[in-house]
């Protein structure tokens, strides 16, 4: 009886903590998948926007760029700011501002209309490209207070040798995110809106903003479906904000900071130090983050793994509607397709990193790269003529391997810099991963308009080339860490 009473207490202990443990990886990762609906929901727009105002690929590729590195950034700074901040708040304040942002998006080409007086032509749209890039920059300077915050929580509640395994199931939140917006914004884009197809001007100027002559009948069928939902671009931002804002509610609600705050014992004890002293924090910062060779590499391969999936997420429904004549709502699916391959792909690297190497993630990833420029190889060079569902497949798989670094690397970051300074340690990588905008948004943009002007279909072929190429790359990034360590609490 009295062993009972004993072991009442710790027994309480432990399924509080497992309690609180789940609660706030479920609640993060609906709330990060949530700031993927107010910021992968602009790729969607970006057929109806062309179609409507005829602003080129190169100039949304610069819009894409600049937000990019904002948002790396942004990723960086909240990293600072994430070590010293409470997360319940940093988290739902900056969903919500998200949210506001997006209503904005939607209301683009009245604020246009407001400043320049006019409904059309050159000035109203260079405008309204200019509003949409100041809007994005705001955007994706909050979004950044999505995974910093997440990063320090999972520290904190996660012990270091289930890290890999558990925070993979948290790393599918991005893949959820992306390919439920990639449903909805498909769906919106090729449902709502406005039907202008009986209306010959409107008919014309789409034409002409795309480029497409009138007897051609083939091409005329994606005038008539962009002039069947005109206007839809609009509510791909105001749905997913509606959304947005419930979420940044519910952020709120769920969360809590670290386990002390609710009175359970932490971790680590590492957590503690830092309060004692700001200069042994700043020191402790300096040596695990900025003077960590491991952390520096992989940032530069964070940076390579971007390139590959932001190519595919920003570019994907435009690729698969010129190249491969998809309609949105199809393109949308096939996106979704390559998330949930992604899913499926982190669950099984943070699985195998765990059980058979021992917590180095670095060596999964390494495997990972390998299986991306394999299928990426196999899906350039597979014939025309090929099933659809094969080149879908194929493409899944690329989504299988690239999703398993795209986690594990904030995990490796995490654990090489112990949770003291996970937060800053992502951030700084997430610096790098987002800086890769420059080649997966103005890069890709100007080299499809440029090439395109001889072959379409070759322009993508080359896309696909520079993409294989910076896989291989990868590769040899992360081998030059094949002999770091699991972690780095030992260190500390």
């Amino acid at each position: 009886m009295n062993q009972e009473t004993t072991n009442t207490p710790n027994q309480t202990t432990s399924r509080l903590f497992k309690y609180w443990q789940f609660r706030t990886i479920i609640v993060t990762m609906i709330g990060y998948a949530l700031f993927y609906f107010v910021r992968k929901n602009f790729s969607f727009a970006i057929p109806g926007l062309t179609a409507e105002y005829g602003i080129t690929k190169t100039s949304f590729g610069i819009i894409m760029t600049l937000v990019t590195i904002v948002y790396g950034v942004s990723r960086f700074l909240n990293g600072l700011i994430a070590d010293r901040m409470n997360a319940r708040y940093h988290m739902s304040i900056g969903l919500l501002l998200c949210a506001i942002a997006n209503f904005a998006f939607g209301w683009g080409s009245d604020l246009s209309t407001l400043f320049t007086g006019e409904t059309g032509g050159p000035m109203f749209t260079n405008t309204m490209v200019l509003i949409f890039g100041i809007i994005l920059i705001l955007n994706n300077l909050v979004q950044g207070s999505g995974f910093p915050p997440v990063a320090r929580l999972l520290t904190h509640w996660i012990p270091q040798n289930e890290l890999a395994t558990k925070m993979s199931v948290w790393n599918t939140s991005h893949s959820i995110g992306a390919a439920l917006v990639a449903i909805l914004a498909g769906y919106i884009m090729g449902s709502m809106g406005t039907n202008m197809s009986n209306n010959p001007e409107i008919v014309a100027s789409i034409a002409a903003n795309l480029k497409i002559d009138l007897a051609d009948a083939d091409k005329m069928k994606s005038v008539i479906e962009s002039a069947s939902h005109y206007g839809a671009w609009k509510w791909c931002f105001w749905i997913p904000a509606i959304i947005a804002l419930l979420g940044s509610i519910g952020l709120f609600i769920g969360l809590r900071d670290t386990p002390s705050s609710v009175g359970l014992p932490e971790l680590h004890q590492t957590n503690k130090k830092g309060k004692e002293s700001s200069a042994e924090f700043k020191a402790f910062i300096s040596k695990a983050v900025y003077r960590n060779k491991w952390i520096w590499i992989l940032g530069i391969a964070n940076f390579f793994v971007y390139v590959v999936r932001f190519a595919v997420l920003d570019w994907g429904p435009t690729f698969l509607k010129e190249a491969h004549g998809m309609t949105l709502s199809n393109a949308g699916w096939t996106v979704a397709i390559f998330e949930i391959f992604g899913i499926l792909g982190m669950l099984a690297a943070g699985w195998v990193t765990d059980k058979y190497l021992k917590g180095k993630a670095h060596h999964t990833s390494l495997y990972c790269m390998v299986g991306v420029a394999v299928f990426m190889t196999i899906f350039l060079y597979i014939p025309d003529s090929t099933p659809s569902w094969i080149m879908i497949f194929v493409l899944a798989m690329c989504g299988f391997f690239i999703y398993g670094p795209q986690a594990l690397i904030g995990i490796a970051a995490a654990n090489q810099a112990t949770n003291r300074a996970a937060a800053t340690a992502n951030g700084l990588t997430g610096l790098f991963g987002y800086a890769s905008g420059l080649v997966s948004g103005v890069g890709i943009g100007y080299m499809v308009d440029t090439l395109s002007k001889d072959d379409p279909a070759m322009a993508w072929d080359y896309v696909f080339m520079m993409m294989i190429g910076m896989a291989i790359l990868c590769v040899f990034i992360f081998a030059l860490m094949w002999k770091a360590k699991a972690h780095g609490y030992d260190n500390d």
